[in-house]
């Protein structure tokens, strides 16, 4: 079973421009092994196999960014953890879309 997630990392107090931070964040997301990751423009969706990949990847990425200089750090993770049948984060939009 796939457990998906949507996380949410951000510096508070650094201005305007985020992109520095928001680069770090996702050098850490995109170097963990064995998820599959997707990026937009407010986020990122995580699929995973163990909730502990997860949790880990969080961490880095939130940690990361405190090591490019921010003093302040807001992170938001959304986990959607079905356990009844396996799927992917595409699965999710084959289901809301018309065919």
């Amino acid at each position: 079973m796939k457990i998906i997630a949507e996380l949410v990392t951000s510096p508070v107090g650094e201005g305007t421009s985020l992109s520095r931070f928001v680069k770090e964040a996702i050098k850490e997301i995109d170097s963990f092994p064995g998820i599959r990751v997707l990026h937009h423009p407010m986020g990122t969706v995580i699929e995973a196999d163990t909730m502990d990949q997860i949790l880990e990847i969080t961490k880095r990425a939130h940690e990361a960014l405190f090591k490019v200089g921010a003093k302040r750090v807001v992170t938001t993770l959304k986990i959607d953890d079905r356990r009844d049948k396996d799927r992917k984060m595409e699965d999710k939009l084959t289901a809301i879309q018309d065919n």
